[in-house]
């Protein structure tokens, strides 16, 4: 049995307000898969982009080259086609354009038939005192438990 594949983006999380998530297919070579199979991908500087055919591409997502694959090896880093149905498109590229927002990758997982998947969220960035309150929240929630937890 082969351990789940779960390869995320904790820091998009911090970075942006997650508004809409979208889960996307990913067009991949043989060698590609095998390497995501090892779990050898980041996609913490990875993003989303459309290009002149209305097509979404997911740019600077690094996948190692695979350890036994000979010529037919894949390029480290490169821009990626993401499948997803055409009304998805639409709305995302609609939403880009207008009203500025970015589509970041999520998490990296592999389905229980083998097909690698990407979760992509439309997003928007944060400003540093928005980063700042949602700490300061955090810490707050955390004594607040702690101070009900002594108490009882």
């Amino acid at each position: 049995m082969q351990k789940p594949i779960n390869i995320q983006n904790k820091k998009a999380r911090h970075e942006y307000e997650i508004l809409d998530t979208y889960i996307a297919g990913i067009k991949l070579t043989g060698t590609e898969i095998k390497s995501i199979r090892e779990s050898k991908a980041r996609i913490t500087e990875s993003f989303c982009e459309f290009n002149d055919k209305g097509e979404l591409f997911v740019v600077n997502m690094f996948i190692e080259e695979y350890s036994h694959g000979s010529f037919y090896n894949h390029a480290s880093k490169g821009a990626r086609k993401l499948l997803l149905n055409k009304n998805e498109l639409k709305k995302l590229k609609k939403e880009v354009q207008n009203v500025g927002l970015t589509i970041i990758p999520l998490k990296l997982f592999i389905t229980d038939k083998g097909w690698a998947k990407l979760k992509i969220a439309l997003c928007k960035g944060k400003k540093l005192y928005d980063k700042r309150q949602v700490l300061k929240d955090r810490e707050q929630k955390r004594s607040l438990d702690r101070l009900k937890k002594n108490y009882k």
